[in-house]
């Protein structure tokens, strides 16, 4: 049997591959490498899990359902791992049509294919930006998310919305799970923990927005991957479709992070401090109580440590 991750090449996407692949599955990762950010980093991404023999990658766009199905036919995929999206709540301002074809066509197109597919279970990603800037502290999953308050969590609440849909009427599994802060080695270039790491090694002042007062729930991505393999095995006593948040549970403040930076790093950072940008939440705080409930998830990194590793990955990474 096979195991589908969309978004291969990208952060998330490619820590999960590993680790599916690492355990024997046989893996078929897509992506469209697309230029949002640094191809090179995606290629070397994939450069690792191609060492896998058990890996098979093809590059493909969600948007193009006839290479969607052509790549997948004759492929009995037993559980699929969507991560395949358009991210960053700011490049949304920039380029919206961006944010509907990858996040609501490329569900829909992989919503459609898995009607008629007989896949077992179907985990995507969603965002704690679903919760807006109105929520009580912390997000629970049964928060109003229907004021989402940036283009790209808008889309993120249409990708759960058409899962329960598909989940009701085509007895299709799917677990939604609400991303909070993800770090750690191979990540993004646009996120701040990568930002912040460049701009002190380079001596250059960071971009700080709404002055540093917000905090977030930064989540180490091995604790992510332990969260998103456990919820993939079917519960046959569950709800189709369920939404859990998955975050570290513990917000810290953006001041507080860049200091433990500064001390993993060895080096002041200078601050330039901005107003805040249209769409950004001013906290994030998971309430991880369900999945810990039904998995017994718990993460486990604190903040330094997951960051230490992120800077040394980083150091190594830019000398090779």
């Amino acid at each position: 049997m096979t195991v589908l991750v969309t978004g291969a090449a990208g952060f998330i996407g490619y820590h999960v591959a590993r680790r599916l692949a690492d355990r024997g599955e046989r893996v078929i990762g897509i992506d469209n490498l697309n230029a949002f950010y640094d191809r090179e980093l995606k290629r070397r991404r994939l450069t690792q899990l191609a060492t896998f023999p058990n890996f098979l990658f093809t590059q493909l766009d969600l948007t193009d359902r006839a290479a969607l199905a052509e790549t997948l036919k004759g492929e009995p995929v037993r559980a699929a791992f969507h991560f395949a999206a358009q991210a960053n709540v700011r490049y949304a301002l920039e380029n919206p049509h961006a944010y509907i074809d990858s996040n609501v066509v490329g569900h829909l197109n992989l919503l459609e294919h898995f009607r008629h597919a007989g896949t077992e279970m179907l985990v995507y990603a969603s965002s704690s930006s679903v919760y807006g800037t109105d929520n009580p502290i912390p997000f629970h999953e049964d928060a109003k998310t229907d004021n989402p308050a940036s283009l790209y969590a808008a889309t993120k609440k249409s990708q759960e919305m058409m899962s329960g849909i598909y989940a009701d009427l085509f007895d299709i599994p799917q677990v939604g799970l609400r991303f909070f802060s993800v770090y750690g080695p191979w990540g993004r270039p646009d996120m701040a923990y990568w930002l912040f790491t460049e701009a002190i090694l380079a001596g250059r002042a960071i971009r700080v927005f709404n002055n540093g007062n917000m905090q977030r729930d930064f989540t180490y991505i091995d604790d992510i991957v332990t969260g998103v393999l456990a919820t993939a095995e079917p519960r046959t006593e569950a709800a189709k479709h369920r939404i859990y948040n998955i975050g570290n549970s513990a917000p810290v403040g953006l001041l507080d992070m860049i200091a433990i930076l500064e001390r993993v790093i060895g080096r002041k950072a200078e601050l330039e401090l901005l107003p805040a940008q249209p769409g950004e939440t001013p906290v994030t705080y998971a309430d991880v109580s369900a999945i810990e409930r039904d998995f017994a998830f718990r993460p486990r990194t604190e903040l330094e440590d997951g960051l230490r590793k992120f800077v040394d990955w980083f150091r190594l990474y830019h000398r090779s």
